[in-house]
């Protein structure tokens, strides 16, 4: 389908110092400001007149610490809203503790978006496809939302409320993201099923974080993208294979088990019963590469 794009929209650019002034030009114009940190998502949007035009856009870039990147042992890994893709793509914490998010971050569009595009402002577009999330849902992320009023942190799984809804709101921002530390033995991975690997959005992405001892599955998370109107996991999959011994044919029925989890759409880029299909394919390579 063709998209023909126009010129950007009238509308006032605002470039604050501080979060502070940020929130407060979303508090005093609510309804008719818009958050700009990598700009993607938003500008095209606008462009294509898939958005109606905001009185105010407000630009993160100029506030400083929000691009910064930070492992602590104890505290774990924050993901500020200003980093970019490229910067998470190429961390060397998240790249040794994190390798999920390193992998899920090499998926995503263009080096020339990823030198741009950030984890939250695409968790904040809340697509259904966002490469992001499968593997921060599977490793227990949760985001920490500002407002003039204060401060509170909400587990991702709670985030969205279905296609480019979210809970945010209005006069909220997202500052941050937070991952717990994994244990020293979890292992990780991210998987994405796409005809042009990173310059297509996701036909399905699957992640899975695990802990094995002695052959038996202590831990295991999975979080599905692509197959359901919001990223989500797969509890029954993973039940089935906690705290058992780890076989092929196990692995087999969580995966099949996995296809329950999901209710794809179908669409120019793949139908229902395909999505279903490769679900069950996605799930057991990720689980056999953790569980292995």
């Amino acid at each position: 389908m063709a998209i023909f794009y126009r010129k950007l929209p009238k509308f006032e650019y605002v470039l604050p110092k501080t979060i502070d002034d940020a929130l407060s030009v979303l508090a005093k114009n609510k309804g008719k400001a818009r958050l700009l940190a990598g700009g993607t998502d938003l500008i095209p949007q606008l462009k294509s007149r898939e958005v109606e035009a905001p009185a105010f856009v407000v630009d993160l870039k100029g506030i400083p610490g929000l691009d910064k990147i930070s492992y602590d042992k104890k505290a774990g890994l924050k993901i500020g809203a200003l980093a970019t893709i490229s910067a998470i793509s190429q961390s060397a914490p998240i790249k040794e503790h994190y390798p999920s998010l390193a992998q899920a971050a090499l998926t995503m569009a263009s080096p020339q978006v990823r030198n741009r595009g950030t984890f939250v402002g695409n968790i904040c577009s809340a697509v259904p496809s966002a490469d992001s999330v499968p593997a921060l849902l599977a490793l227990g992320a949760s985001l920490t939302i500002k407002s003039l009023k204060g401060e509170h942190t909400v587990a991702l799984n709670k985030f969205f409320k279905g296609p480019r809804k979210t809970v945010l709101k209005s006069g909220e921002l997202v500052t941050e993201i937070l991952v717990p530390n994994p244990a020293a033995s979890t292992r990780q991975v991210y998987l994405k099923l796409s005809p042009r690997h990173a310059m297509d959005l996701a036909v399905v992405g699957v992640a899975a974080v695990a802990m094995c001892e002695n052959g038996v599955c202590k831990d295991l998370k999975i979080g599905l993208g692509a197959v359901a109107p919001t990223p989500v996991r797969a509890p029954a999959a993973e039940a089935m294979l906690k705290g058992k011994k780890v076989t092929k044919e196990l692995i087999e029925e969580a995966a099949k088990n996995a296809i329950t989890q999901c209710s794809p759409i179908d669409d120019h880029r793949a139908s229902q019963e395909y999505r279903c299909d490769m679900v069950y394919v996605m799930t057991r390579r990720a689980l056999t590469q953790v569980l292995s």
